[in-house]
């Protein structure tokens, strides 16, 4: 699927960092500032949003690629917001350039692939593909 999507194409979206999102959360001896795959998933969802109107019906995006560096930490209660926009396409992936800005620095900015995928397709894929492995119950 070829997308019509230009370049210079953007989204963004916000949250609110809560303690869940931590590196504390999940390790107690780290600080309580925002976790960088919080960070790098509010990055994909913005890409997505800016996606999605592309794309037709029965089919969304997934994420191929990710180059982030993570700049600077952002304490609990901080509200980050994630932009990103296209910078390229090809006929199988948009790239996008990235960024997380917290209200008072940038602490996050890179680049984003995603690809359109046909739903019903991929969900065949994932079910030959459980069907296949070995061990594995399909039961549940």
């Amino acid at each position: 699927m070829s997308l019509p999507i230009p370049v210079g194409t953007w989204a963004a979206v916000s949250e609110q960092v809560v303690r869940e999102m931590t590196v504390a959360h999940f390790h107690a001896h780290m600080p309580e500032v925002y976790g960088t795959p919080f960070m790098i998933y509010l990055m994909e969802v913005a890409a997505e949003r800016a996606m999605a109107p592309w794309l037709g019906p029965g089919w969304t995006s997934v994420g191929v690629a990710v180059d982030v560096r993570h700049l600077a930490a952002t304490p609990a209660g901080f509200t980050v917001t994630a932009r990103a926009e296209v910078v390229e396409r090809d006929e199988k992936t948009v790239t996008f350039r990235v960024e997380a800005r917290d209200g008072v620095e940038l602490i996050g900015e890179g680049r984003h692939v995603r690809a359109p995928i046909e739903l019903a397709r991929f969900a065949r894929g994932v079910e030959q593909k459980r069907r296949e492995a070995p061990g594995l119950r399909t039961d549940r």
